[in-house]
């Protein structure tokens, strides 16, 4: 054990905090609770990591349409598409290097360690989490810049029928239908839904096939049952599934017509949770997570190809209640990843097993936590990740928060395994993180400010014809948030400031704007409501091949400010219109570069890079019945 990890151990030992016993089916139903932060439903104030959270009615109010929209609602946290593929960064992170779990399930895909959040049917989501800051000693592997964790749709007492029907520019069509029900014992909700859209065109330079549109379609269903068996016991069962087709441009000019990815993700997880005694309370859960994706049509012959995961895991946390201000949670977690890809990898499938504690302390005069886990790889071995943090409750509703966490990325199968390009002897990138946090409530409004620094070592890049550990990262940040009412707004204002750089160099890193601030604006008029948004992201840069040598130059992509509107009426007690109108201003922007090349040999001289271009001005009127 390292130094600083015993001295870190010992100050905050006596400290540990304590989370209140909440019943997660409350939790999800409520903006004050937190899950993913601690493993364990608890109150939002005193949770350790800084966490936003969106419930359903939430997303109704936002008339959100997927979970990228809610994600550039975060401080911190931007997305960007590249023609097609859609990532995101958490401060300043890259994606791989965030976890995002649904229903507790890891759905990344092993290849490439990204998860397709733009594949997840926003009308099957009951509420997201969005934790920030590095949780790996909580859930191991890919947590570095923090946790976004999306459950699924839970049902309520009594039958509740819903179907939403919505038409929109870009010839968008949803169809949604679900019905939920049930009584004190036993609850379900099912659903599907269907959205078809004749996408964008985002190459307009008009070459090639690429001058259409990218169409896209996606069919999605789920299912949520539980069932009370007495105070003492609980079983569920969840599951989460969407599969269609995604067009996109590519960057060759003589790619064919149609280029796209044929994709399925899903998940499904079984849970027995019980309070075997006064003190002690079990979860036990397995699940199931598949990412399937088969690209066809694209211009080089290795873009095409299928990468499919399953992955199988099983987790058991124990959670003693010491006394009133002392929790102990003990726990394990095994997970194995199967890659059927039609590239033919060293190595196919690998598992992971872990063992974890965490020890949290609740007083009057302060707060802390403290914990640790153990991973054990079967590939890339294993890894210790520590956190600790102690908090101090001031008057008047305020508090301070200074925490340390540790994080680790694993290597994909890409990194590790890809025939002629990759590296089966690298490590995991890890971090270290220091955080400052101030909260405060102020009557009806809640103040979150954290202050943070993020060291990153070992990270994974391509030189020369293999991947090798040789990266170095500092990421220094700010942010802040606060939501309150006044004069009957309800309203939400977010600012992140981050200055992530290349250690080696210098450099900021690629794709990562160091300021973001959005504002939301909602409120009713009786039966109306009508609402408003603006964002604005900062410039950042990326890179692109310059002349006949190949040599690679940074450029810039420009900062942009978006302007939504929206607005609903409550017709009847069982019917709801919603109407939207996105980038009001039609405003002309692009978050990442794409390049021509003058043939498929990739021998020419490559051309002036462009922008991936996005969406202008579009609208979508959507109703909703719910008899």
């Amino acid at each position: 054990m390292k130094r600083s990890h015993l001295a870190l151990a010992l100050a905050l030992l006596p400290l540990t905090t304590h989370a209140e016993s909440i019943d997660t089916d409350e939790a999800l139903q409520v903006r004050a609770l937190v899950i993913t932060s601690g493993r364990v439903a608890e109150p939002k104030k005193t949770a350790i990591a800084a966490s936003t959270v969106f419930t359903r009615k939430d997303i109704e109010r936002l008339q959100a349409r997927n979970v990228p929209d809610l994600l550039d609602r975060v401080p911190g946290v931007v997305t960007r598409s590249s023609g097609g593929l859609v990532s995101y960064s958490v401060r300043g992170t890259k994606s791989a290097q965030t976890l995002v779990l649904v229903d507790g399930q890891r759905i990344a895909s092993a290849a490439s360690g990204i998860a397709r959040l733009d594949y997840l049917s926003i009308d099957n989501i009951e509420r997201v989490e969005v934790t920030r800051g590095a949780r790996s000693s909580l859930y191991g592997a890919d947590a570095i810049g923090g946790v976004i964790q999306i459950f699924t749709r839970h049902g309520d007492a009594g039958l509740n029928p819903s179907v939403r029907l919505a038409a929109g520019s870009k010839q968008i069509y949803q169809r949604s239908a679900s019905v939920s029900g049930g009584d004190s014992r036993t609850r379900f909700s099912l659903g599907g839904s269907l959205d078809e859209s004749n996408g964008n065109d985002s190459t307009g330079d008009n070459v090639g096939a690429d001058s259409d549109t990218d169409n896209q379609r996606n069919l999605a269903q789920y299912l949520n049952l539980d069932h009370q068996f007495n105070d003492d016991w609980k079983a569920g069962f969840n599951y989460n599934e969407q599969h269609g087709k995604n067009e996109y441009d590519d960057a060759y000019e003589q790619a064919p017509a149609e280029p796209n990815d044929q994709f399925r993700v899903s998940s499904a997880s079984g849970f027995l949770q019980g309070q075997i005694n006064d003190l002690w309370n079990s979860h036990l859960e397995l699940g199931q997570s598949y990412d399937r994706n088969k690209a066809v049509g694209a211009a080089m012959p290795w873009n095409n190809g299928l990468n499919a995961t399953t992955r199988h895991s099983a987790s058991w946390l124990n959670r003693l209640d010491l006394n009133s201000a002392n929790q102990l949670t003990l726990g394990g977690d095994w997970y194995e990843d199967q890659l059927d890809s039609s590239t033919d990898y060293a190595e196919d499938s690998r598992s992971n097993s872990a063992a974890l504690f965490q020890y949290r302390f609740n007083g009057e005069q302060m707060f802390s936590e403290i914990g640790m886990r153990r991973d054990d790889n079967q590939l890339y071995g294993t890894q210790n990740s520590w956190n600790g943090a102690l908090g101090l409750p001031l008057e008047s509703g305020q508090q301070w928060l200074l925490s340390y966490a540790e994080g680790f990325r694993a290597p994909t199968f890409t990194d590790l395994y890809y025939p002629g390009y990759s590296n089966p002897n690298l490590t995991a990138e890890t971090s270290k993180t220091w955080e400052l946090q101030w909260r405060a409530e102020l009557g009806a409004s809640q103040l979150e400010t954290s202050l943070y620094r993020n060291d990153i070592t070992d990270l994974i890049a391509y030189k020369g014809n293999s991947t090798e550990n040789v990266g170095q990262a500092r990421i220094n940040g700010f942010e802040t948030s606060l939501n309150q009412e006044l004069l009957g707004w309800q309203s939400s204002l977010g600012f992140s400031l981050v200055d992530p750089r290349n250690r080696d160099n210098g450099q900021t890193l690629q794709l990562t704007p160091k300021r973001t601030v959005f504002i939301d604006l909602d409120r009713p008029f009786g039966a109306f409501s009508a609402g408003a948004s603006w964002r604005a992201v900062s410039q950042s840069y990326d890179y692109s091949i310059q002349n006949a040598n190949y040599k690679i130059e940074r450029q810039t992509v420009p900062g942009y400010g978006l302007v939504d509107l929206r607005s609903s009426w409550q017709a009847s007690s069982s019917l709801r219109i919603d109407l939207q109108l996105n980038n009001v201003l039609d405003k002309d922007y692009y978050t990442s570069l794409y390049q021509r090349f003058d043939d498929v040999n990739y021998v020419a001289a490559p051309t002036t890079p462009y922008g991936y271009q996005e969406p202008g001005r579009t609208g979508l009127l959507a109703v909703t019945w719910t008899p």
